[in-house]
């Protein structure tokens, strides 16, 4: 099998000649640039330097050389536009705070505090308050809130939808062109177009806004999901309405060389519970949710992918019958998420993407062994009658040992090379 087809495979539910590998398609499938430089020293690859794709995380582009070291049966088109506004374009050095040199757009723009974080500025502009901070000898950038007190009277939906609008030609002529490159590697697609995810927490902030207005705090956005359903309802609403528009004109842009799309990355799980109850799910985010699955599988044979964090198996019923195809990254740590019950239950309606190997404690602080028997564990649970890709639960972070990376991957390869 090609890998394109070792993927689409498992996307179906059929068996593929071995479980397809994702590494560095999207912003939670990642890489940070410290383990992707030390990747890339392992394996003795080309001296360069690693080239950041998003900024907010810092991940690592996987190049084709990294890709075939790894195993990697896939391809991302990532967003027009970084976390934080900008294109990436015009490259340019930049030193992490241990010292390792990357490549960063040419429009990072960056200064230090007097507490030494770095502070980065949305569309590179340095007129305005910075929207994000890595703290001093830290290893990606939080949000910076940048909210006046919330007035009920004067709260208008129209200041939450800044964000979003009809998609630019020049847009639509960048992901045409990535979809027409990345089809020539042979590998399965996952495109990242953006504007489809509901009350993603990780954009409520507006990192890429120069003047966020609206609700933009997260714990006033949390509260609002209670306490302001009709508000919610009104930005969503509009939100839909414009991404089916979009969808409509990103299809017209890159056809059936896609295999699967980020839908909604809105996290709905703790480590113990859920954000919201599932007759909160049902009424406030199924709706749209709902409409944008239904509309792409009308019109298309992308498969959807969702991303949450967390316990969240007792919204799993209601985000299939949302026609979500795909779920990830599976935290397998959380209360109510373990793999064989998953996969009994709703292995044949969902794709596992990710679960592979625990990101929070054994890929980071096991030791190599025991990365290897959870490697190989999960992969023999969730591997059956296909609906799995591997990835970690999440981006591999910037203190992962890279011997730790490499047992993960080989673990894959010996179970691979086993006979099923």
């Amino acid at each position: 099998m090609t890998s394109r087809e070792r993927f689409c495979s498992a996307l179906n539910h059929r068996q593929p000649d071995r479980i397809p590998v994702d590494f560095g398609t999207t912003g939670v499938t990642g890489i940070h640039v410290y383990a992707v430089a030390a990747l890339r020293n392992y394996y003795d690859l080309e001296k360069r330097p690693v080239t950041v794709h998003e900024p907010y995380q810092m991940l690592g582009f996987v190049d084709a050389d990294l890709q075939n070291a790894m195993g990697i049966d896939t391809e991302g088109i990532f967003p027009f536009e970084t976390m934080f506004g900008f294109t990436n374009e015009q490259w340019k050095p930049w030193r992490m705070p241990n010292g390792l040199e990357v490549l960063v757009s040419g429009h990072f723009q960056t200064a230090l505090d007097a507490a030494g974080n770095t502070l980065i500025y949305p569309k590179g502009d340095r007129s305005v308050a910075p929207s994000g901070k890595m703290p001093r000898n830290g290893y990606f950038f939080d949000a910076i809130v940048r909210q006046d007190p919330v007035d009920d009277g004067t709260l208008d939906p129209k200041n939450n939808l800044e964000e979003f609008g009809p998609i630019s030609e020049t847009c639509l002529a960048y992901f045409s062109a990535e979809a027409k490159r990345v089809s020539k590697n042979g590998k399965g697609i996952i495109a990242n177009f953006g504007g489809t995810a509901f009350g993603d927490i990780a954009l409520v902030p507006a990192p890429f806004l120069r003047h966020p207005k609206g609700i933009r705090d997260v714990e006033e956005w949390y509260v609002s999901t209670l306490t302001r359903q009709d508000y919610i309802h009104r930005i969503f609403e509009a939100q839909c309405d414009l991404a089916l528009k979009n969808l409509d004109a990103v299809r017209t842009a890159v056809g059936n060389s896609v295999d699967a799309v980020f839908v909604c990355g809105t996290d709905f799980g703790t480590q113990t519970s859920q954000f919201c109850s599932v007759e909160t799910f049902r009424s406030l985010y199924m709706p749209y949710c709902k409409a944008v699955n239904d509309w792409i599988h009308k019109h298309t044979a992308w498969k959807t992918f969702k991303h949450s964090c967390g316990a969240v198996d007792p919204l799993i019923p209601s985000m299939v019958e949302c026609g979500f195809d795909i779920l990830n990254p599976v935290q397998c740590s959380a209360a109510g998420m373990d793999p064989t019950h998953l996969k009994k239950v709703y292995g044949d309606r969902l794709v596992f993407w990710g679960g592979g190997v625990d990101t929070q404690k054994t890929l980071p602080f096991g030791k190599p062994e025991e990365v290897r028997e959870e490697v190989l564990r999960r992969c023999e649970i969730f591997s059956k009658h296909g609906g799995f890709v591997f990835n970690s639960i999440h981006n591999i972070q910037g203190n992962t040992p890279v011997q730790n990376i490499v047992a993960m991957i080989e673990a894959v390869r010996e179970f691979n090379g086993r006979p099923h």
